[in-house]
């Protein structure tokens, strides 16, 4: 499960990333609502942790631009002290999925979370990504580009699931990382190693290029057409 957690309350933040990184999810954390929005739109998470009290931008407002003008259905569980019924109908109407009142024990958010994951996998959550003609199904984790298959080691194909649920955005080089190694990334530059081998099997045999460098910050997944010829 990879998760961004919303919280200025930096004690709270270590707690929730000591605990669920020790079961195995990926976090990213924002100390402010603006930041947390931001990543939110631009970066690929299962689900979001937001709280209510919040620098720059409190949840409600995080939640109601996420779901209005961001257009997103993410799952999120709202985080706060009010523990009024008022305060908990103001975070659904906001758009939150779950709500959840502090102080709270650890488990008892990852069941609830693992719970909107289920329902949400179980209605709508796609089992299989699509950019262009490129095609990753997450079940059987085959991919195709044009009906042609792919054939892709795990490291591969964590990049691609990752560019592809972010397109058409750029995913840091930070993000893609944590995404193979979590927060103890290996010396070197092995992460080129690995995006050189996917652009070979992805984009080598065909005219249309999809993985982007983007310079100093990362890689996206967009179509860029190659220049015709004389």
């Amino acid at each position: 499960m990879r998760l961004l957690v919303i919280e200025d309350n930096r004690d709270l933040v270590a707690n929730l990333f000591a605990y669920f990184e020790s079961r195995g999810h990926v976090l990213d954390a924002a100390p402010d609502g603006i930041t947390g929005l931001h990543l939110a739109l631009t970066q690929p998470y299962d689900a979001v942790v937001l709280d209510w009290m919040l620098p720059r931008m409190d949840g409600p407002q995080v939640l109601r631009k996420l779901r209005e003008e961001g257009h997103s259905d993410i799952p999120v569980v709202m985080l706060t002290a009010r523990d009024e019924l008022p305060d908990k109908l103001a975070g659904f109407r906001a758009g939150a999925d779950d709500y959840l009142t502090k102080p709270f024990d650890l488990p008892e958010l990852e069941v609830r979370l693992e719970a909107l994951l289920t329902r949400v996998e179980g209605r709508a959550r796609r089992r299989v990504l699509e950019v262009e003609d490129l095609r990753l199904d997450l079940d059987t984790l085959e991919a195709t580009r044009a009906g042609q298959a792919i054939h892709l080691f795990p490291a591969g194909r964590k990049l691609l699931e990752a560019l592809m649920r972010a397109s058409p955005a750029v995913v840091t080089r930070e993000q893609l990382e944590r995404t193979l190694w979590g927060d103890e990334p290996p010396d070197g530059d092995m992460l080129r190693s690995h995006v050189y081998e996917l652009r070979r099997e992805v984009d080598g045999p065909f005219p249309v290029k999809l993985i982007q460098t983007v310079p100093r910050t990362g890689y996206r997944l967009a179509r860029v057409a190659t220049p015709a010829g004389p």
